[in-house]
């Protein structure tokens, strides 16, 4: 017998085949109403966003919601350009920083699949300078030492951020310094990423294989690895395996020319209000995204992209590895990625969250203190933008915006308690 749900569920399915024109596979915007949201509700979210931009905290923002395979929700609000009075458009074009590390994380379980790999190999099968690690450990009286690490560092280590590897700001950081390999952006960098990643190898990390998370380079070193097993540079295998199937047509770790004009500006939060970041800039700047050496594929932080372009790809995860038809991963792979790895580890950002294969898992909203559900995962990018993915709503939730640093902003929360507030069914 079937419960009323289900046949308010059913009766939706088919009121949205039989009175549209979208399929359930295009993936495009309808009535918030067909996908169980309030459109009414939904403008709190817009009034606050906007608010954010008249307040000057905020140059311009794209958010974009989707539900049961929809868009429900799809907003630009204030500037990519202030100064030049450029507005905010659906498919600007935003540096989404570590947002990569989500997209790279899927080639190396696809490298899996294909029998070229497992998550549990050591490292130093792929890289020799990963063969034989080292650690460097405070010695008490201001100095350290450096140790040898007590086991091979692995592929699933670096999956999930365990490796002890972090952005060369650590106890060693002078060695790190001397090698010129600090912070997380690589787009200035006159050197491709396997050479990159080949210096690290030699220097101390930060902490003992899976003794402590330690966000860091751990994901560029996957992007060399991947380019190792495949053969292939990462924006060549990205590419063809993941970005063209899903129609990812705005991502690029380089800006091609014809696109530079989409490309938001970089601000930066200041006590006197936004400012322009330089240009470049390094990490704090417009970046050499457009005009540098276009050599160095960084995994952890290198891409660009629009924000239906990434929600493209977290409605394939959400799909269980599928999306228009293309088949990117098995669901079973899915499954392994979006659970909690960390065991006895301690994700220290934020209580009831753990970690799975690229991705933070909540595994306790309530100790977190925020909206969401069981089993949501997702990340976001040192430019502020953000993402989740929510199983048990069929959400995807896509924020991008353009500011580095953001000075003391609630905008994340707020989008996510406004996000949630206008599921009604």
């Amino acid at each position: 017998m079937k419960t009323r749900h289900s046949i308010k569920l059913i009766t939706l399915f088919l009121a949205l085949i039989l009175h549209s024109n979208i399929s359930a596979q295009e993936f495009a915007k309808v009535e918030a109403e067909k996908v169980g949201m309030s459109s009414e509700r939904l403008k709190f979210l817009t009034n606050t966003l906007q608010e954010y931009v008249d307040n000057g905290e905020l140059s311009g923002a794209v958010a974009l919601v989707a539900r049961r395979g929809q868009i429900a929700y799809f907003k630009s609000l204030g500037k990519s350009d202030v100064e030049n009075d450029v507005p905010m458009l659906d498919n600007t074009i935003f540096r989404i920083a570590s947002q990569t590390k989500a997209i790279v994380s899927v080639g190396v379980m696809m490298l899996q699949e294909e029998g070229k790999l497992l998550v549990t190999d050591p490292v130093g099968k792929y890289l020799p300078t990963y063969k034989e690690t080292t650690v460097a450990v405070e010695n008490g009286d201001g100095e350290y030492e450096i140790v040898k690490a007590n086991r091979p560092i692995t592929i699933r280590d670096l999956l999930t951020h365990t490796a002890g590897i972090g952005y060369g700001g650590g106890i060693a950081s002078d060695l790190w310094e001397k090698a010129e390999i600090q912070g997380w952006y690589f787009a200035d960098r006159d050197e491709p990423i396997q050479a990159t990643v080949a210096r690290m190898g030699n220097l101390p990390f930060d902490a003992q294989p899976g003794e402590k998370f330690v966000y860091g380079y751990n994901t560029d070193i996957l992007g060399a690895l991947i380019e190792i097993v495949s053969e292939e540079p990462l924006n060549t295998f990205l590419k063809t395996r993941i970005l063209d199937p899903l129609g990812m047509n705005d991502t690029h770790f380089y800006l091609p020319n014809n696109k530079s004009d989409r490309l938001a500006v970089v601000y930066s939060s200041t006590e006197d209000g936004l400012l322009r970041a330089p240009d470049p800039g390094g990490m704090v700047g417009q970046g050499a995204y457009v005009n540098g050496p276009r050599k160095s594929f960084s995994g952890g932080a290198g891409y660009l992209s629009t924000a239906k372009d990434y929600a493209r790809f977290l409605q394939m995860m959400l799909n269980g590895g599928e999306f228009n038809g293309k088949r990117i991963i098995s669901s079973k792979t899915v499954e392994l990625m979006t659970v909690n790895h960390l065991g006895e580890v301690t994700f220290p950002w934020s209580k009831g969250t753990g970690f799975g294969l690229g991705f933070y898992i909540l595994e306790d909203f309530g100790l977190r203190g925020t909206m969401g559900s069981k089993g949501e995962y997702g990340w976001g990018g040192a430019y502020h933008s953000t993402y989740w993915v929510d199983p048990e709503e069929d959400l995807v939730v896509v924020f991008f915006t353009q500011l580095i640093p953001a000075r003391g902003l609630d905008d994340h929360d707020k989008l996510r308690a406004l996000v949630y507030q206008a599921v009604v069914d």
